[in-house]
């Protein structure tokens, strides 16, 4: 067993720490701001790619400056930004699909009945968490409306209420476990892909939704949580390989999984996106943002090798630059 024993440092001390391993900080009480207003730890998570590969201690390479570091944050941050407004429209779309399907085949309430879920999901939480949003004292308006209007009703609301007050990460839970092929089927008939395949993703866009809205890193992570892989693919579904050279500026790993990586998270986004809002400029907006900062490696976020070929971004990397088909 190993004692922590590493200082709690300030942010002058940070910034002596940061020199010494050769940082440029021209600025020394702007870089002071920011890890003041950032903190040292979260930035620190930016300044890996920047250092010499393979060396115990840690060394910055030659010509590395704060705005280095700074640069692959504010990318990743707006990078986040984008995500989270990609991943809102669908999981609106979602929680609407669930309404409209639930509704009408079993009514405003039918969703309390365990019988049209499967026998392993966890109903009697779902049902105790909506008497909890019920019965609380800062409660949304409609369900206290709903809560002193209808006094003989269930405690519980009506679905399309219920829809609005559920986590996204319970709203995908429960989507996974229904039992009827005719609830699945309506559903995955309107997203275009198998239930299956559906209930994996919106469980991972789930999980990254909630670390964009901790403010966790998305550049550079591979998740534990990924969308599987169709087994029919539709016609623009992109190449993904299993490996793409890791490049010599990296860690020591040689390859990195493109489907553990953002990449597929992206690609599962724009692909629901297609449906869900086909007029949407969202994955020019995507370009537009790698096209900004061109220093930031594509490798850190999965990006296989020709990305910019495939039929699913191929308009919008045309759109983002101006390229005329």
């Amino acid at each position: 067993m190993t004692a922590y024993e590493k200082p709690a440092l300030s942010p002058d001390e940070h910034l002596i720490k940061l020199k010494s391993r050769g940082l440029n900080i021209p600025d020394e009480e702007r870089a002071r701001r920011y890890l003041a207003n950032i903190s040292y730890f979260r930035l620190s998570a930016y300044t890996r790619p920047f250092y010499v590969p393979k060396e115990t201690n840690h060394h910055f390479l030659p010509g590395t400056g704060f705005d280095d570091v700074l640069m692959l944050y504010v990318f990743d941050r707006e990078l986040r930004l984008l995500l989270t407004d990609a991943i809102e429209r669908l999981e609106v779309a979602l929680r609407a699909q669930l309404t409209n399907t639930l509704g009408e085949h079993y009514g405003p309430h039918g969703y309390l009945e365990s019988k049209i879920f499967d026998s392993r999901y966890n109903h009697t939480w779902v049902l105790s968490k909506l008497t909890e949003e019920a019965q609380a004292r800062d409660v949304e308006v409609f369900m206290a409306h709903y809560r002193e209007k209808y006094t003989a009703a269930p405690t519980q609301p009506p679905i399309w209420m219920a829809m609005e007050l559920l986590t996204f990460k319970a709203i995908s839970n429960l989507f996974a476990n229904l039992r009827d092929e005719s609830d699945t089927k309506r559903i995955s008939q309107h997203f275009g892909w198998p239930h299956k395949v559906l209930t994996s993703w919106f469980r991972s866009l789930s999980d990254l939704r909630n670390l964009c809205a901790h403010h966790m890193r998305v550049w550079n992570r591979e998740f534990g949580s990924r969308p599987v892989m169709p087994r029919k693919a539709a016609a623009n579904w992109p190449q993904i390989p299993d490996a793409i050279p890791s490049g010599a500026h990296l860690d020591a790993a040689q390859t990195i999984n493109p489907q553990r990586r953002l990449y597929m998270q992206l690609v599962v986004i724009e692909t629901l996106m297609q449906i869900v809002n086909p007029e949407s400029r969202w994955a020019e907006r995507l370009v537009q943002l790698l096209d900004a900062h061109p220093q930031v490696s594509r490798t850190h976020m999965g990006f296989p090798p020709e990305w910019e070929r495939e039929a699913i971004w191929r308009n919008a990397v045309q759109a983002a630059r101006g390229v005329t088909a």
